[in-house]
This record gives structure tokens, sequence and C-alpha cells, in this order.
């Protein structure tokens, strides 16, 4: 009797899907989401209001995998006071709940909630009020929480420039409900799922990478908030180190091109994923897409 052995890809066997998660819009001051960009320049690509305010995304990414539902940062939740709000002017129909009940899900059906970084549009909506708001505790009750311990660190023990993006009452309920854990590059939460460091905006932000058998999906979450952000030289004035997400974009850019990855943006107002091509004038988009058409 002939035995025959056959290399066969877990991914092709597997139904992992993968949603957007629309959270809500909120405005950022335009000239520090462009950097060193002329206004004269980036208006045309993200008009700003009366007050130089542009509006903007934020997309989380949802991961359905066999029992394992898998999300992506969650946005700035709707626990802050009025004065907060009036900052960053949140607006528009889009939540969280809302979103995942478009697709049959709620919070307590998340099984594994990872955070790229701490500032507070990626992760304020991972700790609530309870229903008589005297104790803030996880929205995710039946999750693991995961976020990089270099990061984790950084975020608890701010720098002066960086501390108004990391609040508190966003954080340290997480590590105190018990279900926080750290990853780093060498992390499998599941298969097809990996991670790339970067620390240009931030100190150790995560960017995950899906491989779904189709498609390479990278969430491109801070280093590439959105389309308009490709060229190397439109960095948010928001980065720590900002001469390091030029060389950080540029290694993921030529990755993406060369592995024909799809980025998914978590802030553009308007385009949810791109593929890239190289031009004269370095990696460009080649095409705009919606995630639900690329059948993943």
């Amino acid at each position: 009797m002939r035995v025959f052995l056959f290399n066969i890809d877990p991914l092709r066997i597997r139904k992992m899907k993968l949603y957007s998660i629309n959270t809500g819009h909120f405005k950022l001051d335009g000239g520090a989401m462009f950097g060193v960009v002329p206004k004269s320049i980036w208006n045309k690509l993200n008009p700003a209001d009366e007050n130089n305010m542009c509006s903007w995304a934020m997309r989380c990414l949802l991961i359905e995998d066999g029992k394992r539902l898998i999300l992506i940062d969650n946005g700035m939740g709707n626990k802050q006071d009025a004065k907060f709000f009036s900052y960053y002017y949140l607006h528009g129909n889009d939540s969280l709940d809302a979103s995942l009940k478009k697709y049959g899900f709620g919070v307590d059906d998340i099984t594994d909630m990872v955070l790229t970084h701490l500032h507070f549009d990626h992760c304020g909506g991972s700790i609530k009020y309870n229903s008589d708001r005297t104790k803030l505790e996880p929205v995710f009750k039946n999750a693991k929480y995961y976020c990089n311990e270099k990061h984790w660190q950084w975020a608890t023990h701010p720098n002066a420039r960086e501390k108004a993006s990391f609040l508190k009452e966003n954080i340290q309920p997480i590590q105190e409900s018990g279900q926080l854990n750290f990853i780093d590059e060498r992390s499998a939460i599941i298969p097809g799922l990996s991670f790339l460091e970067v620390n240009g905006h931030t100190e150790a932000m995560m960017l995950p990478v899906i491989k779904t058998g189709k498609e390479t999906i990278a969430f491109m979450a801070d280093l590439i908030p959105s389309a308009a952000h490709l060229p190397l030289p439109y960095v948010m004035g928001y980065d720590m180190r900002p001469l390091e997400t030029m060389k950080e974009k540029e290694r993921i850019l030529n990755q993406a091109v060369e592995g024909n990855w799809k980025l998914f943006f978590e802030h553009d107002p308007k385009v949810e994923c791109v593929s890239v091509e190289r031009t004269e004038k370095g990696v460009r988009k080649k095409e705009e897409m919606i995630l639900s058409a690329l059948g993943v």
C-alpha cells in the first residue's frame, strides 16, 4: 500500500472572513495631519473646514476565523465628557456596536482585541463606564486584549508631547481586568495573522498583516493613515520620529508592491483599501477598492 503525503496550505481549508468596522468619524487639524506638506496641496486631498479641521474615519478590522473573532482597534468610544468631544467633533452615524451588529455580532462575541497602539482614537472603545457611571470596565468582557509590551510601558509612562493621547481611563482598566496580554513580531494569535513593529509614529506600534489564502491585507494604523499619505514626505506632525516613519513607510511600501498586498486604511474618510505600484515618483496608489470586493 502506498501512502501519499500532500502539503496542504491550512489557509486554503480555513474560512477566514474580514469585515470593515466603522466606529465613527472625528476631526483633526489638517496641518497636524500632513506635517510639512503645504495646505495648498493637502487641502485638495482632504478639504478642511473653516477651522482648518479635516474629517477622518476610525475604521477598524474584524477577523472571523472559526470560533475566533479578532478585532483590530476599536475607535475612541463614547465615555468622554462634552469638553473632550468638543475638541474632536465626533460625527456621523457609524458606531462600533452598529457596525458589529450589521454582521450579526456584538461586543460579547469578540474573543481577541488587538490594539495597534494606545492613542485614544485607537483604543478608547476598549473601556466603558458601568450603568451608574461609578466604575470603568472592559467593553469586551470575553476577550483577551493584546498590546506590545514596549508600547505599554511607553504609554503608561508618557512623554510630555504625547501624554494627551494616552488617557489613563482607556489603558489602566485593561490591566486591572486581568485580560491584558503582550505581543510582538513573533506572536501568532491565529495562523495567517502576523505583525510588523514600527517606531516612527510612536514606540512599538504593531501593524497586523493578514493572509487569507486569497489576499494579503496590511492594516496601516497610523503609519500610513490614509491613501493621501502614501508619498514618503507626507508624515503627520503627531509622529515622534518622522524620519524613522519615512524609512518604515519606504520599507513596507516596497514589501506591499512585491507581495501584492492590499493596504487597509484606518483613517481615510473615503478609501478603505488600495493596491500599490512603483512609479517614477515612488510607490503610489494603483487601484482603490472596498474590503468586501476582495472576496475575503
